[in-house]
C-alpha cells in the first residue's frame, strides 16, 4: 500500500468571509476556487482556495464563522500553516506583506528563514522559499505545517509507521517529518504543546487533510486505520472529493481525502469561485439558505 504522498488540503475556521476573501484573494494572490456552504452546517459558508493552476496538495480552505466565536490555540490541532514561495523571494513578501500593515517577523521556524505572520483572523501563517527559482512571486502551495498535539511521540508514530512519513530530523522543540512525494511536505511535530486543549473557534486550524488516490486507495486507508485501532467516519461525499475523518493519539482530526472528481465538476475552470455552489442534498433549500448566510460583494 502507498504512503501518504503529500497534504490533500487543510480547513480552519475563520470570520467574516468578505474579510477572508479579501485577505486571501487580494493579500496573498490564492485562487478563491469554490464558494459553497459547510456540508455539516450549511448556514455557514465553506471558501476554498488553492494557487493558481489549482495543484493538488495546495488547496487552503475555511469555515466561516461569526467574528466574536474566538477560538483558542491548544493541543489537538495544526498550528502554523507554512506556503512555500519561489526562491529568493522572501524579501519581496516581507515587503509586500508590511505595506498592507501586516506585521511579520523572521525566523528560522521551518530549519531556513521564515516569514511567521497572522491573517486578520488570527490564524498562524509562514512563508518559506522553495529551494529552486520559478518565475514570478506568487505562492506555489503548502511548504508544511507545525502540530500542538497531546501526545507528540503517538503522533509522529501514527505519522511514520501509519502513514509512511519519514523522519528528517529532530532538535529540541520538534520533531520534524516529511511526506515522500514531489511536494515534501515538511510537518514539525511540536514536542512540547500548550497546556490547554484546543478551544474550535475563528483564527483556529479545524483539521489537516491527507491525499490518497482513489476510491479504492481510499477503502483500503480506511480499513488500514480501523485495523491499528483508530475510530474512523464513514465515507462522506464532499461533492470534490471523498472523505473520511479520525482523530489521532494527540488529538489532532486527520482526514483522508480522494483526488478527485475535483473541483470543475460543477464550475468549468475559467469560472470556479464566481458562484455560490450548493451541494444537491441541500439545492432545495437554497433560498432559505441564502436568506442566513451574510452577503459576498467582492
Amino acid at each position: 500500500m502507498e504512503a501518504i504522498q503529500h497534504i490533500h488540503h487543510i480547513s480552519a475556521i475563520v470570520g467574516n468571509p468578505e474579510e477572508n476573501i479579501a485577505f486571501y484573494r487580494d493579500v496573498l494572490n490564492l485562487k478563491l476556487i469554490k464558494k459553497t456552504v459547510n456540508f455539516d452546517d450549511p448556514s455557514t459558508y465553506h471558501l476554498y482556495f488553492s494557487n493558481n493552476n489549482v495543484d493538488n496538495g495546495t488547496i487552503l480552505t475555511f469555515f466561516n464563522w461569526p467574528n466574536e466565536h474566538v477560538g483558542r490555540s491548544g493541543t489537538g490541532q495544526v498550528g502554523t500553516i507554512a506556503f512555500r514561495i519561489p526562491k529568493g523571494k522572501l524579501e519581496v513578501w516581507e515587503r509586500h506583506l508590511k505595506r498592507h500593515d501586516i506585521t511579520v517577523e523572521v525566523t528560522t521556524l521551518f530549519g531556513q528563514e521564515t516569514i511567521q505572520f497572522k491573517d486578520v483572523h488570527g490564524l498562524s501563517l509562514a512563508l518559506v522559499e522553495d529551494d529552486k527559482a520559478s518565475t514570478g512571486n506568487d505562492i506555489i502551495g503548502f511548504h508544511g505545517v507545525t502540530m500542538l498535539t497531546e501526545n507528540p511521540v503517538a503522533t509522529a508514530s501514527t505519522l511514520v509507521d501509519d502513514m509512511g512519513l519519514e523522519q528528517i530530523d529532530e532538535d529540541a522543540a520538534y520533531i520534524h517529518l516529511a511526506t515522500i512525494g514531489d511536494w515534501r511536505h515538511h510537518v514539525m511535530v511540536k514536542k512540547e504543546g500548550p497546556e490547554n486543549r484546543v478551544r474550535f473557534g475563528v483564527g483556529v486550524v479545524h483539521h489537516i487533510a491527507w491525499s490518497v488516490p482513489n476510491d479504492k486507495a481510499h477503502s483500503a486507508w480506511q480499513a488500514k486505520m480501523i485495523g491499528k485501532g483508530y475510530h474512523v467516519t464513514e465515507v462522506k461525499d464532499r461533492n470534490y472529493f471523498k472523505a473520511i475523518y479520525m482523530r489521532e493519539l494527540g488529538g489532532i482530526i486527520f482526514e483522508f481525502a480522494t483526488e478527485g472528481p475535483g473541483f470543475t465538476v460543477d464550475e468549468p475552470f475559467d469560472k470556479l469561485g464566481e458562484r455560490l455552489m450548493i451541494p444537491p442534498q441541500f439545492e432545495d433549500n437554497r433560498e432559505s439558505l441564502l436568506r442566513q448566510l451574510p452577503p459576498i460583494r467582492i
